[in-house]
């Protein structure tokens, strides 16, 4: 397994921009599908979006296509979830989490989750 840690969350306007990192330990990152989750008060978990281990496929929820953009970097063990265009529905603790498949990471079963990153957006 490996140990995820977010970064980057805070509080924006609405329109704004964040770059959320998520920052993997362990030797064997590039085998590892990555995801990005948020949750929302009394709201259940939801799939932002996905990158397969080699960069190369990425899925994301209709509700973010188009504003925000998962890369990784296999050199330095992260993941990135750049937000664009942020709107208040936004608003929610962000999750990364690894997973065998980029199938598997976007129906949330994953090997490991970090402990989440609060990203507010204002309007």
């Amino acid at each position: 397994q490996v140990q995820l840690v977010e970064s980057g969350g805070g509080l924006v306007q609405a329109g704004g921009s964040l770059r959320l990192s998520c920052a993997a330990s362990g030797r064997t990152f590039s085998s590892y599908a990555m995801g990005w989750f948020r949750q929302a008060p009394g709201k259940e978990r939801e799939f932002v979006a996905a990158i397969s281990g080699s960069g190369r496929n990425t899925y994301y929820a209709d509700s973010v296509k188009g504003r925000f953009t998962i890369s990784r970097d296999n050199a330095k063990n992260t993941v990135y979830l750049q937000m664009n265009s942020l709107k208040p529905e936004d608003t929610a603790v962000y999750h990364c989490a690894a997973g065998p498949t980029i199938i598997m990471t976007m129906k949330g079963e994953v090997s490991s989750w970090g402990q989440g990153t609060q990203v507010t957006v204002s309007s």
